[in-house]
């Protein structure tokens, strides 16, 4: 079982985006510190739901802090941006990493971004699928052209992909190279991953043979019969068995550690409530169309209830408990909901030094 942590960079209320953001990074910086296995950063624009707008970039800067963390987005939002744009990014983390970096890409949602990113909300209804092919032909292929198939969004001319993932990882002769590789599920690039919310994209993904990344808003049921969908859908596109049993999907949720699960869940409902409504209220539609937001104080029950949150032995059964009932063995676990720095780098402390050893 690997454990990372889920990184939103959150803006409390009363707190400023670079308060948000020291706490994002340090708490990454910790959990390398502490023994987790990864850190997975969110991307979010003109909300203070989360104060990181470019989950790549804040990786980059967080590769160069670690040595041994694997960082991961979860998610670069693919609709408000170009797939060979964000597919030289990857591969060059992917190089200079060597091999520590992994790719979660989104479809996002029907946000003002698109607007102001000039993608227009087709990208949002029906780009998504032709915009993912792209970015993973980036990064599979030696030369990659569109061909406009996608209505002319993604036309170009034939061009070389540089620098090419395939290539320089075939070039390493260190035992540390080949390491990142193996971590990486041997791929010959950058791991792939995408965010799945419904059978279609549960779908999407399975055919293309990416894991998925499951959100922090569903439970282990449902986790569950999204793995199950997968499974089937793959097979179906003619994925072999291993490939398929051993693909390594990724469950987020929430984590907070205290001496008691009162405590614990006390913690998060002092203070998650409010970061939850400045936050999810300050989305804006790109037009117009209604939209429906979680009650802050129940969704921040239903993650106390569904996720580990309380003692040590508490949040090590839940993740046990996740892990036998959907067969994913890798989390990204939020840890900043006390909102205060302080607080957060103790909870990633505690899940390191108690919640680790008792996990397989």
């Amino acid at each position: 079982m690997r454990v990372g942590t889920f990184v939103l960079a959150a803006q409390f209320p009363g707190q400023g985006p670079g308060e948000a953001l020291h706490r994002a990074v340090r708490s990454a910086e910790v959990a390398e510190e502490a023994g987790l296995d990864s850190a997975w950063l969110a991307e979010h624009h003109f909300v203070p739901y989360g104060t990181c707008p470019s989950a790549i970039t804040l990786a980059a800067l967080l590769l160069g802090r670690t040595r041994r963390l694997r960082i991961g987005t979860a998610v670069s939002v693919l609709p408000t941006t170009h797939p060979v744009a964000l597919g030289e990014q990857a591969a060059l983390l992917h190089l200079t990493s060597g091999g520590r970096f992994s790719l979660g890409v989104g479809r996002g949602g029907p946000w003002v971004d698109l607007e102001v990113f000039g993608t227009g909300v087709e990208a949002y209804e029906t780009g998504y699928p032709d915009a993912l092919d792209l970015l993973l032909r980036w990064l599979r292929e030696p030369r990659v052209g569109g061909d406009g198939g996608d209505g002319g969004r993604f036309a170009f001319r034939e061009v070389p992909v540089v620098p090419r993932p395939a290539e320089a990882i075939d070039a390493y002769e260190t035992e540390g190279a080949e390491g990142a590789d193996e971590a990486a599920g041997g791929q010959q690039g950058p791991e792939v991953l995408v965010a799945c919310t419904s059978p279609r994209s549960v779908r999407m993904a399975a055919e293309r043979g990416l894991p998925m990344q499951l959100g922090m808003h569903i439970g282990d049921e449902e986790k569950a019969e999204m793995v199950s969908l997968w499974r089937r859908c793959a097979r179906e596109a003619g994925r072999g068995a291993d490939e398929i049993l051993s693909a390594p999907h990724v469950s987020a949720g929430v984590v907070q550690i205290g001496d008691s699960d009162a405590e614990a869940g006390e913690t998060l409902r002092k203070t998650m409530p409010g970061w939850l409504k400045q936050g999810l209220d300050a989305h804006v539609t790109v037009d117009g169309r209604a939209r429906s937001m979680r009650d802050p104080h129940a969704y921040t029950d239903l993650l106390c209830g569904l996720h580990p949150v309380g003692t040590a032995q508490l949040c090590a059964d839940r993740l046990t408990a996740t892990s036998e009932r959907t067969g994913i063995t890798r989390f990204a676990l939020l840890v900043e909901g006390s909102g205060d720095l302080a607080a957060t780098e103790e909870n990633v402390r505690r899940l390191g030094a108690e919640v680790l050893p008792q996990l397989g």
